[in-house]
């Protein structure tokens, strides 16, 4: 559960900023009284530096990574298994709504100490970054809980806000545009942040960011319209600020915003397969030194995060389980292996390069580059498994791997990183996703793409796995679907990173659909798992085998999580409000169905 973290130290806990920013050790905003602080031009730059200490971190990757979503066959209980099979049910407490609601009291105490500042030094960038990071904090409980209570300014003991009702989830996203106009306006381009500064934010990223908003918001009203409010009266936080006519023009600035971070950002898809044995997608993120991948590539090389949380191996490692859990929780379902291509482009049900299931290292042959650099064990990365090394003998052993987000041979003598001691990024957003967002947002606006807007965008991102590009040609002459793809380049590219899964099955109006299905695992019909007990223990899975559709047709494959026990509805679209907070302020409404 993600903790604030309020020491700041000179130079060091915060290297957002380089030590030319003069650091001084001083208390946080929150914890000194109003009246001696934010003074001075340096204390809004330790406070606005602070606030990157409420970004996601590695000690958050069960809601980060997608644990539990219809993607991942990991099936122990924790809070995101629960809440996939839709049985969530309302806490007393969630440190997701509680720590967010105090980062953006600090955030408005520093805003609102801004507008009294009479110093002769510029707090401009200071401010917006501010107001990004705000932005940032809202966006957040709207995808967790929908409307919210709207507060613009610290409140003390009596302050009406403590009492006030939820504001729609409208107008929590108008205030959210509003900062990040203010960001955009006044925070310097990436080629004018120092190297010594990396990591700040930039006016592309909060561009990029506002066109995540856009285009999470216009296909949420598109796809899911008010399903999810609830009246204002009896439950929700209701619909005040609906209006059907924002869709297109939020489309329509997505894709502007998404074009120019593509053509001045100066961002770069980090491609080095040439030195890599085409494993990019892998290495990308696990970069630390040059010490941290066979290319000897460092975070220099790296111009493809556009925003991110920052880590260091000196300053700030990961203190928290990240290879060892990303390994264990994140292997992937049968529905993930199977959406790869195979490298003529087209999927496996369609494509002669498939060359089915029947031995172990089959299914990876001919097959995007994403599949192998995700999927193969991390101590031998890269290599196909054989028949023989994948052994199925239990329940969370159900045929396949992860390596994504795991130090370079972790568990092996030659391990670059103990877990806990990861120091890599953690990405928020990167160039990858705004080509996706660009393509999607387009397809959504016109139903479909020129070849030349497929090409300066998720052909991009296709190329890099090893994949030929998509032309309105290629798609008519095999019978596919433009948003099948784009969707299904999404899913690939950006798996087990930033919540994007679960959030776009809700934003698509799908979720139920999908998150209702049998998980399955291996194919077992037709392999050399069949009737063969040494590498498969038919006995150690609770819930058998079961026919279903693969890419060599109906097969018997291994159950991992049956639909019986998968029961997510409309409701679950929106996490409970804790009924701590419901407690404190009677006026809070309680989301529908909880």
């Amino acid at each position: 559960m993600r903790k604030l973290i309020y020491i700041i130290l000179p130079c060091v806990m915060l290297f957002f900023a380089s030590c030319e920013d003069e650091f001084i050790d001083l208390d946080p905003p929150a914890s000194i009284t109003e009246q001696v602080y934010y003074n001075e031009a340096e204390h809004f730059l330790t406070g606005s530096n602070s606030f990157y200490n409420n970004l996601l971190g590695w000690g958050d990757q069960g809601i980060y990574a997608d644990h539990g979503s219809d993607l991942v066959g990991y099936s122990e209980d924790s809070e995101m298994q629960i809440y996939s099979r839709g049985d969530t049910q309302a806490p007393e407490t969630d440190g997701y709504y509680a720590s967010a609601y105090q980062a953006i009291r600090d955030m408005n105490l520093l805003l609102q100490r801004a507008e009294a500042y009479e110093g002769e030094d510029n707090i401009g960038e200071y401010v917006a970054a501010t107001k990004f990071h705000r932005a940032w904090q809202y966006f957040f409980l709207v995808q967790r809980f929908g409307g919210v209570t709207l507060v613009t300014r610290p409140l003390d003991v009596g302050d009406e806000e403590l009492n006030a009702p939820r504001n729609s989830r409208y107008e929590i996203i108008a205030q959210v545009l509003a900062d990040l106009d203010d960001a955009i306006a006044g925070l310097p381009t990436e080629q004018n942040i120092s190297s010594g500064d990396k990591g700040k934010i930039s006016k592309w990223a909060a561009m990029a960011f506002k066109a995540e908003v856009l285009l999470h918001e216009a296909t949420w009203m598109k796809y899911v319209d008010t399903a999810t409010d609830g009246d204002g009266i009896a439950s929700g936080a209701g619909s005040a600020g609906f209006d059907a006519s924002n869709i297109t023009a939020y489309l329509q600035e997505a894709v502007t915003l998404s074009k120019t971070v593509m053509d001045q950002g100066g961002f770069e898809l980090w491609n080095y397969n040439d030195v890599l044995d085409n494993l990019s997608s892998n290495f990308l993120f696990n970069l630390e030194d040059g010490g941290s991948n066979p290319g000897g590539l460092d975070k220099a090389t790296n111009k493809e995060y556009i925003f991110y949380s920052k880590y260091d191996f000196t300053f700030k490692q990961a203190n928290t389980l990240v290879s060892h859990v990303f390994e264990g929780r994140v292997k992937p379902s049968r529905k993930m292996i199977d959406m790869f291509l195979c490298v003529d482009g087209l999927p496996i049900d369609q494509s002669p390069q498939f060359e089915g299931y029947t031995e172990t290292q089959d299914e990876f042959q001919n097959r995007d580059f994403r599949m192998r650099a995700y999927f193969t064990y991390h101590k031998t990365l890269g290599q196909i498994p054989q028949t023989g090394d994948e052994v199925l003998n239990g329940t969370n052993s159900f045929g396949y791997r992860n390596s994504k987000f795991m130090s370079w041979n972790w568990g092996t003598d030659l391990a670059y990183r103990a877990t806990t001691t990861e120091s890599y990024d953690m990405p928020l957003i990167r160039l990858a996703e705004v080509y996706l967002m660009y393509a999607e947002a387009l397809y959504e606006l016109n139903g479909t793409l020129t070849d030349d807007q497929m090409n300066e965008s998720i052909n991009l991102v296709k190329a890099r796995a090893g994949l030929p590009p998509l032309t309105n040609s290629f798609l008519a002459a095999n019978n596919l679907d433009l948003e099948t793809e784009i969707r299904r380049e999404r899913t690939i590219e950006l798996y087990a990173e930033g919540a994007t899964r679960f959030n776009d099955l809700k934003r698509w109006g799908i979720a139920e659909e999908e998150l209702g299905k049998t998980i399955y695992g291996a194919v077992i019909e037709g392999t050399v798992y069949e009737g063969n007990p040494d590498l498969y223990d038919a006995g150690a899975y609770g819930f058998g085998e079961e026919t279903t559709t693969t890419g060599v047709g109906n097969r018997r494959c291994i159950v991992v999580q049956p639909s019986s026990i998968r029961n997510f509805s409309i409701k679950n679209y929106l996490f409970p409000i804790p009924t701590s907070q419901i407690g404190l302020n009677s006026s809070l409404l309680q989301n529908p169905g909880y």
